[in-house]
């Protein structure tokens, strides 16, 4: 009976100031779990030439190699989920820095003008 380890590494929640190098550390966490993946379908189709292992066997570790991949892109998910959050948040930021009311133009709560005709 051969034996699949395989690790999977935990995804860290490190901020870091500079946005690009968030963005290519997200890329480089994605590249790696891709090819965790591809290691993972490789596995899971060497597996069925192997001739050492019984057809049950062989089930079990194509239901562990399937929950592993199934794992890998739920973090790979979860990595775009948060990537795309932060560009909402940095694009909102930057809509709300351009039309903050200054009292002139765009008039504040307390300085607003009521006309009525």
């Amino acid at each position: 009976m051969t034996t699949i380890t395989t690790s999977t590494p935990s995804i860290g929640s490190g901020s870091t100031s500079d946005s690009t190098s968030a963005s290519s550390d997200t890329a480089a966490q994605i590249a790696s779990l891709n090819k965790q993946i591809s290691r993972l379908n490789d596995q899971l189709k060497s597996l069925g030439d192997d001739k050492t292992l019984t057809t049950e066997q062989k089930k079990k570790q194509q239901d562990v190699i399937k929950a592993q991949i199934q794992v890998l892109e739920a973090q790979i998910q979860q990595l775009q989920r948060k990537e795309q959050q932060k560009a909402e948040a940095k694009q909102a930021q930057k809509e709300g820095n351009t039309a903050s009311a200054d009292g002139v133009n765009r008039p504040t709560q307390t300085n607003q003008l009521d006309v009525y005709i």
